[in-house]
């Protein structure tokens, strides 16, 4: 089985998860504003607890985005700093799977429409079926006014993730069709809905779970190649002076 480090500091929860020996170990922590202090020490602290260095390793995860702008710069160029430095590739993975396959293996629903907060009143989403216990996106990974968030089809939908807290400004299709919803910060008619009580994070653990299936598909980049994804194109700049 392959050894792989997985990292994700793409909200205000930071994560490092390993696989070794056919186990994940996972260090979850929701800790705003502290992740450029405190990854690198979980990774070491990490690696220390299973006795491996970062050679030692076959490949470096990562939560990709979309998510936080300066939390997914962070978690792409960590995991490509040490993937350089230890001559191993990378396996970028979508936050927004990550969320999806969380809900999936908590609750067994096949259809997820995953959904975080973009702020700007946007949200950051996309729809995925389950096949063979992994998640297949339809469509594309999208950012939206929540009037515009929209299903594939008229099936029955789970939704989940902190972009839900937005449920009252969507549309009625999706208010028809979505069965049940994992957010926090709900109104009234979601928790008709059967909402949970806690926000939905990425984490390092089930960004891991992907990344072996990319692993062993082969589908591994080298670090350079290894790209965030923002899906906002207007990421606002503060200019010198004003900094």
């Amino acid at each position: 089985m392959p050894k792989i480090l997985a990292l994700d500091t793409s909200t205000d929860a930071c994560s490092v998860a390993l696989h070794v020996a056919g186990e994940i170990r996972e260090d979850f922590r929701i800790i705003p504003r502290q992740h450029t202090k405190q990854l690198l020490p979980m990774i070491q602290a990490m690696l220390d607890s299973a006795g491996l260095k970062v050679k030692d390793l076959d490949a470096i995860a990562f939560g990709r985005g979309p998510g936080s702008f300066a939390g997914i710069r962070i978690a792409t160029g960590v995991a490509q700093g040490l993937a350089y430095s230890a001559e191993l590739n990378v396996l970028p993975i979508s936050t927004l799977a990550a969320i999806a396959l969380a809900h999936h293996l908590q609750s067994g629903d096949q259809q997820v429409l995953a959904a975080l907060d973009a702020r700007m009143d946007e949200v950051y989403w996309a729809a995925y079926r389950f096949e063979n216990g992994l998640p297949v996106l339809i469509g594309d990974e999208r950012v939206d006014a929540p009037a515009n968030v929209c299903l594939p089809d008229s099936g029955h939908w789970a939704g989940v993730g902190s972009g839900w807290r937005y449920w009252q400004g969507m549309s009625d299709q999706v208010k028809q069709f979505i069965t049940r919803v994992d957010a926090d910060s709900q109104g009234a008619e979601a928790q008709d809905k059967g909402v949970a009580e806690n926000t939905t994070y990425p984490t390092a653990a089930h960004i891991l779970r992907l990344a072996i299936e990319d692993y062993q598909q082969g589908k591994s980049l080298s670090p350079e190649l290894a790209l965030p994804v923002y899906l906002r194109d207007n990421v606002a700049w503060k200019k010198k002076d004003q900094q």
